[in-house]
């Protein structure tokens, strides 16, 4: 006997696809973007910021409909990738995947920018006084510096994506085996007349899956310290 019957398995998995997914394509970006704003001034510098920023204060349902408004078949730039490129985002695991990124990456870039504003400054141009390049100057001066951020940012992005359920719900729909991640599960769960006890086990997997995070993240600052 298992401990997760298939439905379970099948959202749990989902669950883990799409959180992961999420972090390898918007960790990055968030790196990128926080380095360009800490070394570079350009027009709208701050207005981008503040887009990026929106996820943490705007109702999930909002940033839901703005990504079907922009990505949904019909959407401004959605209708042009389908007919262009047979490509569409709505209601497939890639728009979960999409809206729990853009919900997980203001917080990415806070991690990261936290970390970056307590790294000690003189310690890079030293080294390129040295002959270090402007290269080997950040990654091995300020890129080991910054780490512990990195690995914060990685682990709230993918808690965040995982629990995602506002956006997910509004741009990638409910669909079983498809977009139906662990917490639109339970959601579910709830609406039937009868499944308090399917709701009480998929909230189950919800808390292990996060005390699981949160001894994983503890474990990873142990060994960096």
């Amino acid at each position: 006997m298992t401990l997760l019957n298939p439905y379970e398995w099948q959202v749990l998995r989902l669950s883990l696809w799409v959180a992961t997914f999420a972090c390898l394509v918007f960790l990055p970006l968030a790196c990128l973007w926080v380095a360009l704003y800490d070394r570079c001034r350009f027009w709208g510098r701050g207005a981008l910021d503040l887009l990026f920023h929106l996820p943490l204060v705007l109702p999930p349902v909002v940033i839901g409909y703005l990504l079907l408004f922009a990505l949904g078949k019909q959407g401004i730039l959605g209708a042009i990738l389908y007919r262009c490129c047979d490509i569409a985002f709505a209601f497939t695991w890639k728009a979960a995947a999409l809206a729990s990124g853009v919900m997980a990456f203001p917080l990415m870039i806070r991690a990261l920018r936290a970390s970056l504003e307590s790294i000690d400054r003189k310690l890079e141009p030293a080294a390129r006084t040295l002959g270090a390049s402007r290269l080997q100057a950040f990654f091995s001066i300020t890129f080991v510096q910054i780490l512990p951020g990195f690995s914060t940012a990685l682990l709230l992005g993918f808690v965040r994506a995982f629990g995602e359920f506002g956006a997910t719900i509004t741009f990638a729909g409910s669909i079983p085996g498809a977009t139906r991640t662990l917490p639109l599960a339970i959601y579910n769960a709830t609406l039937i007349p009868g499944a308090e006890h399917e709701a009480a086990r998929l909230s189950l997997i919800a808390c292990v899956a996060a005390v699981a995070a949160i001894l994983a993240s503890q474990m990873l600052t142990r060994t960096k310290g």
